[in-house]
């Protein structure tokens, strides 16, 4: 068929797939609206998407796996003449009906149509019309949204005018008006007290705190008891939780050998510095270049160990070049990932496939921390000496006492921290063929991809000017993906889902005028992080129940449109903390070195070398068995395994978002982990002496492991248990109950109406709501 033929017949089809009628739903699930097309349509948010879905794979960045020597995503590409039909073109502005590319996604011709059936690949009525819309109006190429600096939209204006208790809430429920969706209910006083209480401090709320919240009915309570929650100690530590995933915090050295070392003074810093509400500008500065800023503290040299978290080997016969080489990459791919929100590690062996990045660009970013007086391998895995490696800082009880106050150092011994320092020469960077580190290239001076920002060059050339170009306000990356990572701690999801991602072939925002008018917020109020977390929990959004009708499960099974509350499980060191806490066991203590709780045997010594203070598992005892689960040795080669259950990071890289998963092995260690069945029985103690009957005992132990009042039917079922049990335990199966744990049993107590009470409470334990955020 000619094309001049082709073209005629065509435009015809088109007209008709233009003008076809659409069908309606119901108004809460997906409207006429979703097929609405947009007034302007945007080539980052409605034509790209369709590209990468359907057509990159053949006509995109991959040069050897391009079709007809056409790509689609770039634009002079696609404008010129095809090299098949020098006369023809795959767009041509305004002009659907003479693009090349516009007629084969409309064509009958199964020869012609594009994609080819054989992909298994079919345009939707919607997608050809978005393309077509899109050609009208002058097939308009943008860069990609993640590289251009946030605006602040004013805010949309909404139907429901009451129901926005913030600027977010305005954004939120735009986009939900134009689904047909309505927004939950606020969640009841209860739910929401543990929603924020968990959020928060990690930590679920006190009997007097219930009490206090539920009977305090004035216009201002909930706010109220944001900003005294804002205020804990505790605080600080559960904000630490994914600031340790990102940073790869661990207390082993990683690789076989696996040998202990003293990161956790850092560890110490990370908490001190979100109580301190320091600021994201400076709590970044210091980490990536505290050591070189003028007159440097101990402290801002400590918090430099930020960039020294990464696996460090410590085994014999290693090239060390090669070691050192890595070492370098980590903190690069950190960078990237965790600062940034891209995936700048794909440049390392050659251009980005996808991305704007350079191999050049990455090595350029690699030149910050290619200077860093370190070697490849130090020293073999032995005594205290090898705890850090160079470069160190050594922490004196003086400092303790004066200035590194907020460090928990618990005896007299040397303790001594990796941390970031230069050399006094320039060591040279190269380009690595392959990223081979024996294969060097050209030579490299610091830089940034100039597709994101260009490294000015009234910066210092060191990492203090990698820090002054990241929070220069004409960075289009740093706020938005700090924002997005604080948004998924406390909604579930990032408004960007692949919060390590914001390039192309990560998912696009779902509210990106909310991400933006965030992000510019953040930094018009000075990077203020509690600021931050006050405006999303305070937020109408937040504060919806988590009840899902059949209809908008149906609508929005994800829950991208926040049209009510998301259910998952609460991080798995918030778990442990949940269960400590609600049992009276908890070890309130903040900071110091890591403990080794129960663990089942065997797991360490099977799985490393044997040699090193980590080659066995030597449980503690007393206090420490009752730390938060945030203090748990953290073993690289050996994670610990009830953390790992409950999706925790492996700590191996940097991670930015942890998995949700729902698994048998979770509700086995619900049921079986020791640290539960004690803190059964240590409540169950404490319950029992209580002069009070049967249900103001069960009452209380669900109040506080669920965090609301129990309702009749699930008293009465519980109480019913309890009678069961009391009946039919015998001696021996009581006796071995209660022998788990070691928190010592009163003396006087009755076994068989303890173990009754244990295994009620047990039953609490495991109730799915227990451990649920909802």
């Amino acid at each position: 068929m000619k094309i001049r033929t082709q073209v005629i017949c065509l435009l015809c089809i088109a007209v008709i797939v233009a003008v076809a009628p659409v069908g309606c739903k119901n108004e809460t699930g997906s409207s006429g609206s979703e097929n609405k097309l947009p007034d302007v349509v945007s080539y980052n948010f409605d034509i790209r998407p369709i590209l990468s879905d359907k057509c990159l794979a053949c006509h995109g960045p991959d040069a050897n796996k391009r079709q007809a020597g056409l790509r689609m995503d770039d634009a002079k590409s696609a404008f010129a003449a095809l090299k098949e039909h020098p006369g023809a073109h795959a767009l041509v502005a305004g002009m659907p009906q003479l693009s090349e590319a516009y007629l084969r996604i409309t064509s009958t011709d199964t020869a012609e149509l594009m994609p080819p059936p054989s992909s298994n690949l079919k345009l939707t009525p919607r997608e050809i019309g978005l393309i077509e819309k899109w050609i009208k109006q002058g097939a308009k190429y943008e860069k990609h949204w993640a590289f251009v600096p946030p605006k602040k939209a004013p805010l949309p204006k909404v139907e429901m005018k009451n129901w926005p208790k913030n600027e977010i809430d305005y954004f939120v429920l735009q986009k939900q008006e134009q689904k047909g969706l309505k927004p939950n209910d606020e969640a009841d006083k209860e739910r929401l007290l543990k929603r924020i209480c968990f959020d928060i401090t990690g930590l679920p709320p006190t009997l007097k705190m219930m009490d206090d919240f539920l009977a305090d009915s004035s216009a201002g309570a909930y706010d109220k008891m944001v900003d005294q929650l804002l205020q804990s100690p505790a605080y600080g530590e559960k904000m630490s939780i994914h600031w340790l995933d990102l940073a790869r915090y661990a207390d082993s050295h990683g690789y076989q050998d696996d040998g202990y070392r003293t990161q956790w003074p850092w560890r110490d810093w990370v908490i001190h510095a979100f109580n301190e509400n320091m600021h994201y500008n400076d709590f970044v500065t210091w980490q990536l270049a505290g050591d070189l800023l003028p007159d440097a503290t101990k402290e801002q040299l400590l918090a430099t160990g930020f960039n020294r978290n990464h696996k460090i080997t410590e085994e014999g016969g290693v090239i060390p070049e090669e070691y050192r080489t890595m070492y370098v990459m980590d903190r690069t791919d950190l960078l990237g990932k965790g600062l940034l929100g891209v995936t700048l590690e794909c440049a390392r062996c050659h251009d980005h496939k996808y991305d704007p990045f350079s191999q050049k660009d990455y090595y350029q970013m690699s030149a910050f921390f290619n200077n860093i007086k370190e070697v490849g391998i130090e020293s073999v895995i032995g005594g205290p000496e090898t705890y850090a490696k160079k470069p160190m800082l050594e922490i004196s009880n003086e400092d303790v006492r004066k200035t590194l106050t907020f460090i928990n150092k618990q005896d007299t011994d040397r303790l001594i921290v990796s941390v970031m320092g230069d050399q006094d020469t320039l060591r040279k960077t190269h380009i690595l063929h392959r990223g081979a580190y024996d294969a060097p290239g050209d030579e490299v001076q610091v830089g940034t991809p100039s597709s994101i920002l260009p490294f000015n060059s009234s910066y210092p050339q060191n990492r203090l000017g990698l820090a002054e170009w990241l929070f220069d306000k004409n960075n289009p990356l740093t706020s938005r993906v700090y924002v997005n990572l604080l948004w998924q701690e406390f909604f579930g999801r990032g408004i960007v889902k692949t919060s390590g991602d914001f390039g192309m072939q990560g998912e696009l925002p779902s509210n990106p005028a909310l991400l933006d008018w965030l992000a510019v917020d953040f930094m018009e109020h000075n990077w203020d992080i509690k600021r931050l977390v006050k405006q999303m929990v305070t937020s109408a959004t937040y504060r919806q129940s988590a009840v899902v009708s059949p209809q908008k499960l149906a609508a929005d099974p994800e829950n991208v449109l926040l049209a009510r509350s998301s259910r998952y499980h609460v991080e798995a060191e918030v778990i442990r903390d949940m269960v400590l806490a609600s049992s009276g066991l908890l070890n309130p203590m903040i900071g110091g070195p890591s403990v080794k709780p129960y663990q089942p045997a065997g797991l360490w010594e099977g799985a490393t070398s044997g040699r090193g203070l980590l080659s066995m598992y030597v449980q503690d005892h007393g206090a420490k068995l009752y730390r938060r689960g945030m203090y748990t040795l953290f073993k690289r080669t050996v994670p610990p395994p009830t953390m790992v259950i409950f999706d925790a990071s492996s700590r191996d890289i940097c991670e930015v978002r942890r998995l949700k998963t729902n698994t048998p092995l979770q509700a086995l260690v619900m049921m079986n982990d020791p640290a539960v069945l004690e803190a059964s029985r240590v409540l169950a103690q404490r319950l029992l002496e209580e002069k009070s009957d049967t249900k103001s005992k069960i009452t209380k132990a669900f109040r506080l492991i669920v965090c609301r009042k129990p309702k009749e039917k699930e008293l009465e079922i519980l109480s019913r248990y309890y009678d069961k049990q009391l009946h039919s335990i015998d001696a021996a199966t009581a006796n071995k109950m209660l022998a788990e744990g070691e928190y010592p049993i009163a003396g006087d107590v009755d076994k068989k109406a303890l173990a009754s009470m244990m295994r009620t409470i047990s039953t609490i334990y495991n109730l799915e709501e227990t451990i649920m955020k909802s």
